[in-house]
Formats: C-alpha cells, sequence, structure tokens
C-alpha cells in the first residue's frame, strides 16, 4: 500500500514540476507557496510546527503564530519550485545574479591555507543553494543528505543533487559518517546540518529545552583541530537570496564534546531567530 502511495505521490510531483517548466519560475514561486501553504498541513501535523514555535517563542500571541507557520510553508512550496530550475542557478549568469554573497573572502582565505574546514548551518531559506555556492568557489566539498522515503523520487533527488548542488553527496548513517571521516582526512571540507533531530546525538540545550543534536562537529574538532565556518542563507522579499558566511571560529582542542555542541547551537539559534519564518519547523525536533 505504501508503495502505491509513493507511485502516485511521485507521479503528481513529477507532474508539477513539468508544469512549472513551462510556467517558467516567477509564476511557479507564486502557485507552488500557495499550494504548500492550502495542502502543506495536510502531511505534517501543525501541532508540531505550533508547539515548537512555543517553546522557541512563547510570548508571540497565536495569530503570529499562525503567521510563521503559514510563511514557512510558503518558502517550502517555493524551494520545491525551485528544484526545477536548480540547473539554471548552477550554471545561468543570470540566475546566479540572485545570490548575493557576504564575506566571500573568506572562502578565499579558506582555499589559500588548503585546509578542510566545517561549514555548519541549518535547513533556512532554499538551503540546496549554500553547498552549490561553495562547490561553485572551488571549496573541495562533501555534504550529508538524508534520502527521501519516496523510492521512486530519491533517486532523481540523488541524481539533481550530485550533478548541481555538491558532487560529493554522503548518506546519512553511520557508514556515511565513516565516508565523511575519510574525506577529511584527504583534504575535502564537510558541509553539515545541524538542525535536525538525531538518534545517535547527544541531549543539549536547545533555546532552554533539551534536544538531540549532532556530535560529529564537535568530534572532528576534537579529532582534527578543525575550524568551523557557519553559513546561512536568507530569502529576500522578491525571491532572491543573500548568503552570509561567518569569519571561521577556533575551538580549543581540549573543550568538550557536549560544550563544542551547545556552542554550535546557540550559533544556531541566532540564525533561526534572524528570520524564524525561514525555518522549517515541522520536525519534531525536542522528541527525546
Amino acid at each position: 500500500m505504501k508503495k502505491v502511495k509513493y507511485f502516485i505521490e511521485f507521479i503528481f510531483i513529477i507532474f508539477l514540476l513539468l508544469i512549472f517548466k513551462i510556467l517558467g519560475l516567477k509564476v511557479s514561486l507564486f502557485i507552488s507557496s500557495f499550494i504548500f501553504r492550502i495542502i502543506g498541513p495536510l502531511f505534517r501535523t501543525k501541532k508540531i510546527s505550533y508547539n515548537n514555535l512555543s517553546t522557541v517563542l512563547p510570548n508571540i500571541s497565536k495569530t503570529e503564530k499562525n503567521k510563521i507557520i503559514d510563511m514557512m510553508w510558503e518558502n517550502y512550496g517555493k524551494i520545491f519550485s525551485e528544484y526545477m530550475f536548480i540547473k539554471n542557478f548552477r550554471t545561468d549568469p543570470k540566475y546566479s545574479k540572485k545570490i548575493v554573497v557576504e564575506n566571500q573572502e573568506e572562502l578565499e582565505k579558506i582555499k589559500l591555507e588548503n585546509k578542510p574546514v566545517i561549514f555548519i548551518s541549518g535547513h533556512f531559506s532554499n538551503f540546496e543553494l549554500m553547498a552549490m555556492h561553495l562547490e561553485k568557489s572551488n571549496i573541495n566539498l562533501a555534504a550529508i543528505y538524508r534520502p527521501l522515503n519516496n523510492k521512486f523520487l530519491n533517486p532523481i533527488m540523488e541524481r539533481i543533487r550530485k550533478k548541481y548542488i555538491c558532487k560529493k553527496q554522503i548518506k546519512k548513517g553511520i557508514s556515511g559518517t565513516k565516508e565523511l571521516l575519510k574525506e577529511f582526512k584527504n583534504g575535502t571540507s564537510v558541509a553539515l546540518m545541524i538542525d535536525q533531530r538525531v538518534s545517535e546525538g547527544i541531549k543539549s540545550d536547545f533555546f532552554g529545552k533539551e534536544a538531540l543534536t549532532t556530535t560529529i562537529p564537535a568530534q572532528f574538532i576534537r579529532k582534527f583541530d578543525a575550524s568551523v565556518v557557519p553559513i546561512y542563507i536568507e530569502r529576500l522579499s522578491d525571491d532572491t537570496f543573500k548568503v552570509r558566511i561567518s569569519n571561521t571560529i577556533k575551538f580549543l582542542k581540549d573543550d568538550s564534546v557536549s560544550n563544542i555542541t551547545f556552542k554550535l547551537n546557540k550559533i544556531l539559534e541566532k540564525m533561526i531567530m534572524s528570520n524564524p519564518e525561514q525555518w522549517i519547523w515541522t520536525h519534531d525536533r525536542w522528541k527525546i
């Protein structure tokens, strides 16, 4: 039964993407954001998003929370439609101009030093464009990804990511962590999303409440004395993007895994609070 459901979902998504290709990016953004705002809450419970917002922003009104959730779904929809144009963002100068970068100089320093670093971020705006920009800047990069549950759609998504976003895509999991370790040893920088719940993580403070958090960045810092570079992307009102490259952060090598993880969560919190409507609130982040 699940296979039938996934196949129907696959056909519907491919049909939509083909329609978007015909209509062009501007019209597709409008239609897709409208569709997701209407049907999004039917697929992912609104209660989780609302509870998460109550944890992070307890003092805002119900109306304000609902507005953030609606805007989140609109952003979800825009990301979906942009996958049909991801090649253009990679290769077409007209689309490349839609991405403005702050502190590109930091990436040039990293290349000159020729030492791998850990780029950290979360699922903000169109998060795929961050890894794309890093690779286009000639950063030798590997990115962790989580395969889609839909077995029909996942191969297409993997092909898109490897061809246009980041060639070295490493599947999330124990074997993926080993592969990531090997790549880092060989001089490849890594890009990690640290905002999702991971069962193999540790409990770390996140907005004043314990949340299972990945320790991979902290372990790499401890093992290799690695540097960390936070990176953030923001969707602007005209559907262009601003990518912010932070200055490299150097932690004390003898700092504990738990303390490093805590500090990275604090960095992530600031990113989320800068544009809460552009973070994905649908994950059960504080489930222990």
